[in-house]
């Protein structure tokens, strides 16, 4: 009898090997620092108590400056229960590893940054000066700006939000300033002309405008460059809008017409669309309101206005030009920028923290106008005259 013992296996597969175990991936845990705003009368906050609960539970340290949240109606007391370090000191605040807030740090807050650490906030190029990124990058800071934060399909993820948030609200606004201007209202009823609106852009930000206008009852036209914008435009609200290509004769028929005239195309380092001679044809008591003023802005005699006075008279038509027009608004808009934070800081977090980001994601990069204290976005350096960093060149 054979001691043979039949095994379908190999001398090598019978022999023990080790037990391999699954690593979990782990990001960087890091802390957030949450300033108080201090100008433009910024009354909206980045992250809401509930947001910082869940940031808390994964980790992360959060330091609050006292009363950041007021603005938008959220006390001390609520964001200390979910968790949040509460302090006075702003040094604290600016010396943490993030630094996410919605206006860009003055110069006084900029002494406080430490290097490599990550500023997230909107930039508003146009209210910027070149000294002002000097002073930025000597702190070696990596700044990521609202207007150039990409997310996996390389659309502009937050501004599209924002833009959405400012359309709504711009019409609002409208409504209450022509009330106040020559008594009108927006909208139509029945026996009365509705009154006029003309909506420049047909992006996310004309989109929403539209939309709001249309269901006050108000007969909107929008002009934009973009056909394709135009076409979506169109089908989005059922071809109830008339839409043109900007032709400067065709627009100033319509702006001689128009109630309300709403600014939703950047025109940075490019001519004003709606020129002054424009403005001095338009009906008195019109109103302007210009949503792309911190971004070139697209009407020639609109400024910068504040929350204090948020509208200038010139030919005897009302001017808005509020950069933060959704502060108006701060609570809804808090809310919404807080639900993008936290999928946009868990999403990083899964992935092991920002700086593997920036080795895997393009898009990532593309965030970034500043590395380690290097200039890294071409349209700020044509603009500011700066040394401009190819970020492919810095990080790969």
């Amino acid at each position: 009898m054979s001691s043979t013992i039949f095994t379908p296996f190999t001398e090598e597969q019978l022999i023990p090997k080790e037990e391999k175990l699954e690593v979990l991936k782990k990001g960087k845990k890091f802390s957030i620092g949450i300033p108080k705003e201090t100008c433009l009368h910024e009354k909206r906050l980045c992250i809401t108590p509930d947001a910082v609960q869940v940031l808390v539970e994964h980790g992360h340290d959060i330091i609050l400056e006292a009363g950041a949240g007021e603005g938008s109606f959220f006390t001390d007391l609520q964001f200390s229960e979910a968790g949040a370090q509460i302090t006075t000191s702003q040094a604290e605040v600016y010396g943490q590893d993030l630094v996410l807030k919605i206006n860009p740090p003055t110069e006084e807050e900029m002494e406080f940054l430490k290097p490599n650490a990550y500023l997230v906030s909107a930039l508003q190029i146009n209210l910027r000066d070149k000294d002002y990124f000097k002073k930025l990058a000597e702190k070696k800071v990596n700044a990521i700006a609202f207007e150039f934060i990409m997310d996996e399909y390389r659309q502009l993820s937050l501004i599209r939000l924002i833009g959405e948030i400012a359309g709504g609200i711009s019409i609002l606004y409208a409504s209450e300033l022509l009330a106040k201007s020559n008594g009108l209202m927006l909208g139509g009823i029945t026996g009365v002309r509705p009154t006029e609106v003309v909506v420049l852009g047909a992006g996310i930000v004309g989109e929403s405008a539209t939309k709001a206008a249309i269901g006050l009852g108000a007969s909107v036209r929008v002009f934009d460059n973009s056909l394709s914008k135009l076409r979506r435009l169109h089908t989005l609200i059922d071809s109830r809008v008339p839409t043109s290509i900007i032709d400067p004769k065709e627009l100033k028929k319509a702006l001689m017409r128009a109630d309300v005239v709403i600014g939703a195309l950047p025109r940075l380092n490019m001519p004003f669309i709606v020129t002054e001679d424009m403005v001095k044809a338009m009906k008195k008591g019109s109103v302007i309101i210009d949503l792309t003023i911190d971004y070139g802005g697209c009407i020639e005699t609109t400024e910068v206005t504040t929350h204090e006075n948020p509208v200038i008279i010139k030919h005897e038509i009302l001017h808005c030009g509020l950069p933060n027009l959704s502060s108006r608004m701060p609570r809804t808009t808090t809310k919404a920028i807080s639900n993008f934070f936290l999928s946009y800081l868990l999403n990083y977090d899964e992935e092991g923290g920002f700086e593997n980001m920036l080795l895997k994601r393009n898009e990532m990069k593309q965030s970034l106008y500043m590395y380690k204290g290097r200039h890294t976005k071409k349209v700020i350096c044509d603009k500011f005259d700066l040394t401009y960093h190819d970020i492919n060149l810095l990080i790969f």
